[in-house]
């Protein structure tokens, strides 16, 4: 049976072939890597929850796109129900830093007049002898795109659940300030049975302050 959950997000991985979106859902997915990867066929699948906060699970539903050209018209129907994307680079090919751009444009472009929360994952982070890309031409790029970008490695597990769990925060903070909201006929964000009334985080406070002196009787 599954566990209930609160709310689910549909997350979207994107960039070139080999960049290596498969092997971080696999190491945040199941825990496991391999150095050996056959490449993504149109779309695979993959699912974790986390506990945002507590009496919050949310349950991600995660889609590994292909990279190849032709896969393309199959990618991009799964754009416009994600509520939030990886933008996957590979530190070690400076190639698919460039295309960084490119991706954003077209999935932002696609998705319109709705927007995707994306934060930006420079992958191979262990092969640091090979590296291409240095971190300040990359937080530059996620600065002029306004999101986040944090280095990973699936091979070392270094940061692969960081970057999930600070997608999901941003995500989750956004339905909070209303933001982002749910839709018929959108798959991006799902309540569950047990979805909890959101308040922005002030307002959050404000509540807990008024209910903690509401039960003092001193």
């Amino acid at each position: 049976m599954d566990i209930l959950w609160q709310y689910q997000f549909r997350i979207i991985l994107l960039g070139d072939s080999t960049v290596g979106k498969s092997s971080l859902l696999k190491r945040f997915t199941d825990g496991i890597y391999s150095d050996v990867a056959d490449p993504t066929v149109g779309v695979d699948f993959y699912a974790r929850s986390l506990d945002i906060e507590p009496g919050v699970k949310i349950k991600l539903q995660l889609w590994d796109t292909a990279g190849q050209e032709r896969f393309r018209s199959i990618t991009t129907s799964y754009y416009r129900n994600s509520v939030g994307g990886l933008l996957v680079f590979d530190l070690t090919n400076r190639k698919t830093f460039d295309h960084v751009r490119e991706w954003h444009k077209e999935v932002s472009e696609h998705i319109l007049p709705h927007h995707m929360v994306y934060i930006l994952i420079g992958h191979k982070s262990d092969l640091n002898k090979d590296r291409k890309v240095s971190r300040d031409e990359a937080e530059q790029l996620a600065a002029e795109l306004g999101i986040r970008y944090v280095e990973t490695s699936a091979k070392c597990n270094s940061n692969v659940d960081r970057a999930f769990e600070l997608l999901t925060r941003d995500i989750y903070e956004l339905m909070k300030m209303g933001e982002i909201v749910t839709r018929d006929g959108w798959d991006g964000v799902k309540s569950g049975l047990t979805a909890k009334v959101l308040y922005p985080a002030n307002e959050e406070e404000e509540r807990a302050a008024a209910s903690a002196e509401k039960g003092c009787h001193c």
